[in-house]
């Protein structure tokens, strides 16, 4: 594996050295160092609050750096905000989406230069008109430049943050865990392809090692806000990125492999259930086993999971809990029910976290009612309470004080899985739960998914990574059209049959191997 030094040169489309930023006595960022050459697709890599999402902030311009200096194309560079950084050649697609849900498409695209007509008033028509060209340019024209995002499933969403950074990025284009939301690559890679044709640079913030191979060719690598070093992907395994990242070797993910799970009692029984996408899905979940659910970007897995946690409305069919008929008409009422069910859901920022919260009021708010004097609830008895939690998805106690807003994505994400945990829920409706986390964090989520199994609980699980559920599962559906085209043992799941079913393919796949 070749490390090479990271120098200034004028020819670089953006270089960044000895960047610091600190907040209080927590420094996040100190001697961060990048840079990168125009046509370039450059992959920032590191555990969750290794300092990439600071740095991407100051890049962009929402956040000044204490140290360090910026070049673009050899020029100084001092964003002094996302507009300004726009300004300078510099554009972002966040992985916490920025656009405004209550504005249309074509408004969150044009802002803040929407075009005006007549004594200065704002065109619609225009707008509307503009939109739908640079939508269409980018593959999307299927989109309604007309409609508010808050319509938009949340792949459309996050494309729509990508398109409008492509539209702004002069020399250079931030994609901030671009495909966390995406079920598929293709489309996104082919307006990298694009960009990259036209000389900008682009820095590719990524979990998913396997697509950041598929697109770079180099990568630097953080750890503890520092850039550890610059490697080329070629020659650095997955375990030497591993080892530079956590500054040791990570150790094995909990997994399904080679388990023989032993499954107790039903504790789900789900008959022809339909609703929005869905189409007479049946399937049971029983104690002590994590069931995955595979499929492509709209097959009906969101509306599966929100059914069954009282957010969306059963339009036919049943459900059983413990034996029992199970209707939620509200997430808190899915707790109270049976057992309990707790519901993970697939967007942190919108649907999850209280970002002024502390990360311990987020994590006891739902057990908060346990309390026999409620009036005796302060920050001593919540921490009290989040800690056990935490502790169970490896979640220092020192981050329970900060606003959860503050902290990692990763963070964020075990606070809430521990929230869940603390239901006291026996089964779990995971979506998507470790999407924009890193390997250690994963690693974290998998043996909390097995502990809570293990004592009897149950999971149902959806991933749009499907290594993860090859590794995790006990048995795994995939959903093509609405329906249940296949349900794969522990034994039979691998990523070459769940492609197939989930592609429509399963009849021809097993024909061949016939």
């Amino acid at each position: 594996m070749q490390i090479s030094n990271i120098q200034t040169a004028p020819a670089r489309a953006l270089v960044a050295e000895s960047v610091r930023k600190a907040y209080g006595a927590t420094v996040a960022l100190e001697h961060a160092d990048i840079a990168l050459e125009g046509g370039e697709v450059h992959a920032v890599l590191g555990e969750n609050g290794a300092g990439k999402s600071t740095l991407v902030r100051i890049l962009t311009g929402a956040v000044a750096p204490d140290a360090g200096t910026i070049h673009v194309h050899g020029k100084p560079c001092r964003a002094q905000s996302i507009e300004d950084a726009r300004m300078q050649g510099i554009a972002t697609a966040f992985q916490e989406l920025s656009l405004v849900p209550n504005l249309t498409v074509a408004q969150n695209l044009l802002l803040p230069h929407l075009s005006r007509g007549f004594a200065g008033m704002v065109s619609g028509r225009r707008n509307v008109e503009r939109a739908a060209q640079i939508l269409a340019e980018h593959g999307l024209g299927r989109l309604d430049p007309r409609v508010d995002v808050s319509t938009l499933p949340l792949a459309d969403r996050q494309r729509l943050e990508i398109v409008r950074a492509l539209s702004y990025a002069g020399s250079v284009l931030i994609l901030d865990e671009p495909t966390a939301s995406l079920a598929e690559t293709d489309w996104l890679f082919e307006q990298i392809d694009r960009a990259t044709g036209r000389n900008v640079a682009v820095l590719y913030i990524s979990h998913r090692l396997s697509e950041v191979r598929e697109i770079c060719r180099s990568a630097t690598v953080l750890r503890n806000g520092a850039t550890i070093a610059s490697v080329s992907l070629a020659e650095a395994t997955d375990g030497d990125i591993f080892e530079l990242m956590v500054g040791k070797k990570v150790r094995d993910g909990i997994t399904g492999e080679g388990r023989t799970p032993t499954a107790g009692a039903t504790r789900l029984k789900v008959r022809n259930l339909s609703g929005g996408a869905v189409k007479k899905v049946s399937f049971e979940l029983n104690a002590g086993e994590v069931v995955g659910i595979a499929a492509l970007e709209g097959q009906g897995q969101r509306d599966v999971f929100r059914m069954l946690a009282g957010l969306e409305q059963v339009a036919e069919g049943s459900v059983e809990l413990d034996g029992k008929p199970y209707t939620a008409r509200s997430p808190r009422a899915a707790l109270k029910a049976g057992s309990g069910v707790a519901y993970l859901p697939e967007e942190r920022k919108t649907e999850g976290i209280l970002s002024g919260m502390t990360a311990a009021s987020n994590v006891a708010l739902p057990i908060l009612g346990t309390v026999g004097f409620p009036a005796f609830v302060n920050d001593r008895v919540e921490f009290g309470m989040a800690k056990a939690a935490g502790e169970r998805v490896d979640m220092a106690p020192r981050y329970l004080g900060f606003a959860i807003g503050d902290l990692s994505g990763g963070n964020q994400q075990k606070a809430l899985i521990a929230r869940v945990l603390a239901t006291g829920a026996r089964t779990l409706l995971l979506f998507d739960p470790t999407r924009g986390v890193d390997v250690g964090t994963k690693a974290s989520i998998y043996a909390a998914i097995r502990a809570f199994t293990d004592e009897g609980g149950s999971v149902l699980f959806y991933s749009s990574e499907l290594p993860e559920l090859v590794q995790l599962v006990d048995r795994c559906m995939v959903l093509y059209g609405g329906e249940i085209a296949k349900t794969y043992s522990r034994q039979e799941i691998d990523e070459r049959r769940l492609v197939a079913a989930m592609t429509g393919h399963v009849d021809a796949l097993e024909g061949a191997a016939s």
